[in-house]
């Protein structure tokens, strides 16, 4: 699934308007290789399914 980042950029996390891959959804949470190049989870509420 691909997702939109709807909030600020944050420098070598996550950059506003970007398209990012979900690796997987933990507990609700995505897993998502973000700016640095490592995965982490986020919540849902701050992405747009695309």
């Amino acid at each position: 699934m691909k997702v939109k980042y709807l909030g600020k950029t944050k420098y070598l996390v996550l950059t506003h308007g970007k398209i990012y891959d979900v690796i997987s959804i933990e507990k609700k949470w995505y897993r998502i290789k973000d700016d640095s190049g490592e995965d982490y989870l986020y919540p849902p509420e701050i992405f747009e399914k695309i």
